[in-house]
């Protein structure tokens, strides 16, 4: 659908809130354990409280079984205000047993019979979102996954709406990414087939020429799913929204509250542990992250407007992303993420956070060899000899690895047009607006990244805010630590030098004592003798 196609059919005014648009209907969540998918499903219990059921699809991980899974579910500290508040809603959570990867989904045939007779609304959240992925790994859950999905909601009888999350770095080889359908590098049920027939190693062959120049395969597959779901324009409602880096929360439930290591988050937590010294960006790149509460506002709202347009054949594309309307650059990011992190420090670090960006790759692989990886390996070999069991160089290879991953977005600019998002935030109703939030122009990012950091300090490392006058200390301790390291570093390179000086200037002084011996007549004399003739 061209940039203006989400406009051909206007809601009426009249319509009714989001909360009214929800009343009475039965909701498929993929993905609703995950970070964005706990988000949605608290907010629809806590806002859109007349909805008739939310079915998840749960299955079994780690020996635990999806019932023990579900209950440990809605214990989780994100539903407290639900629990406290509405604790009859979380009745509405209906368990269904499944798997992305199964054929079928894994669906028991009494499952699959409620869900086809009831479903109203499918949000497809359910993703392998790692991006050093092998590729049978990604096509098989964000593909493949995405295939047995649309199976079952073609058989939907009442559905209405069906909205797929992807990426707005779907199409990294575009340097503007529209509100509009790409085609996708390759088929994508032709890709399907090829991965499951394929040994590893033919794969691992041919991977970087599938890409055709995507940065990874979570990159790649999601170009691959798009165009995937665009091919069932016509049989259900369709809906695609394209969220960009999405970070911890604003607002709701709890401010800064996240899960989950990647992206920026190990980036933050990395730097303040003091195991990241230096990051290849370009700090006046604009940074573009969307907090999980306002994506998946906006995606609850996208659900209510795509069920409001009665045209299957239209396919509505709305970029979440923040880089237009709200802009910062890396360098202000980071720059004020230093600065919270000396405030509000990590209880634990193994050196003073002091890391930097460095625009010019040469000089960051040259500090990553000398502030990463030699005092890695000096460490570890300590603890060799301590024999304790190393770890740190095995921590720097990964990191290494997923700050090669990351700098790939640090170090490129696109421009986002968003037009669809803002018309349909713009036709919200003023208490709509204020419950599901979406507004990139709200965000303020020095309290935000000041909530972020504290979040990742209480809810991911699970460091109590009480903990930080000792944190504080600790930081003290550090710094001076690193002062003195780096004065005896300075020391050091300056005895250096001059020893270096001496010997070159006494190996001139040599060569100057002998040159004027020669003119004298003399061969080869000491430098007494040529001091004593002159």
């Amino acid at each position: 659908m061209d940039e203006d196609l989400a406009m051909t059919k206007l809601p009426d005014p009249q319509a009714g809130s989001i909360a009214e648009a929800y009343a009475g209907r039965a909701i498929f969540i993929t993905g609703a354990t995950g970070f964005m998918g706990k988000i949605m499903v608290e907010k629809l219990l806590r806002d859109c409280g007349d909805i008739r059921c939310i079915y998840l699809l749960i299955r079994s991980k780690k020996g635990v079984d999806p019932a023990q899974r579900k209950d440990e579910y809605v214990k989780n500290l994100v539903f407290e205000q639900v629990r406290e508040k509405y604790s009859d809603r979380l009745e509405k959570i209906r368990l269904i047993r499944g798997d992305i990867l199964s054929q079928g989904l894994g669906l028991s045939e009494a499952d699959h019979r409620e869900l086809v007779e009831n479903v109203e609304m499918v949000f497809h959240c359910a993703a392998n979102v790692r991006f050093d992925q092998h590729i049978r790994q990604a096509v098989d859950i964000n593909l493949n996954g995405t295939i047995r999905v649309l199976a079952l909601a073609e058989k939907m009888h009442k559905l209405v709406s069906f909205v797929h999350v992807s990426t707005a770095y779907c199409q990294c080889n575009e340097a503007v990414l529209e509100e509009k359908h790409y085609t996708a590098p390759q088929n994508p049920e032709g890709i399907s087939k090829m991965v499951g027939l394929l040994d590893d190693d033919i794969l691992d062959l041919i991977t970087p020429r599938l890409l055709n120049n995507l940065p990874n395969t979570y990159a790649y597959t999601k170009a691959l799913t798009e165009d995937l779901v665009y091919q069932s324009r016509g049989k259900i409602p369709l809906a695609i929204a394209r969220p960009s880096i999405v970070t911890a929360a604003m607002r709701e439930p709890l401010p800064g509250w996240g899960e989950g290591t990647n992206g920026p988050t190990g980036l933050l937590i990395g730097a303040g542990r003091g195991v990241i010294r230096s990051m290849h960006c370009n700090p006046e790149y604009l940074a573009d992250f969307m907090p999980v509460d306002m994506t998946m506002n906006a995606i609850i709202a996208i659900g209510a407007e795509r069920m409001r347009n009665p045209r299957k054949d239209d396919v509505m594309y709305y970029n979440l992303t923040s880089s237009a309307d709200n802009p910062i650059s890396w360098g202000e990011v980071l720059e004020t993420g230093r600065q919270v992190l000396n405030e509000n420090p990590f209880c634990f670090a193994l050196w003073y956070p002091d890391g930097s960006i460095k625009s010019n790759y040469f000089y960051h692989l040259l500090c990553v060899i000398f502030f990463h990886f030699l005092p890695a390996y000096l460490i570890d070999f300590l603890l060799f000899l301590l024999r304790r069991k190393p770890f740190l160089v095995k921590v720097q290879k990964k990191i290494s690895s997923g700050l090669t991953i990351l700098q790939y977005y640090t170090t490129k600019e696109w421009i986002f047009k968003c037009n669809n998002t803002k018309n349909l935030y713009k036709r919200l109703s003023e208490a709509d607006r204020k419950s599901f939030y979406f507004d990139v122009t709200e965000i303020n990012y020095k309290t935000y990244l000041y909530d972020f950091i504290l979040g990742a300090r209480q809810y991911i490392l699970k460091e109590a805010p009480e903990t930080l006058p000792q944190a504080r200390k600790l930081l003290r301790k550090l710094y001076i630590m690193d002062k003195i390291v780096q004065v005896g570093i300075y020391v050091l390179g300056l005895w250096l030098a001059w020893t270096y000086f001496e010997v070159v200037t006494g190996s001139i002084q040599y060569v100057f004592d002998n040159a004027i011996a020669g003119l004298r007549g003399n061969s080869y004399p000491s430098t007494g003798a040529v001091r004593q003739g002159l």
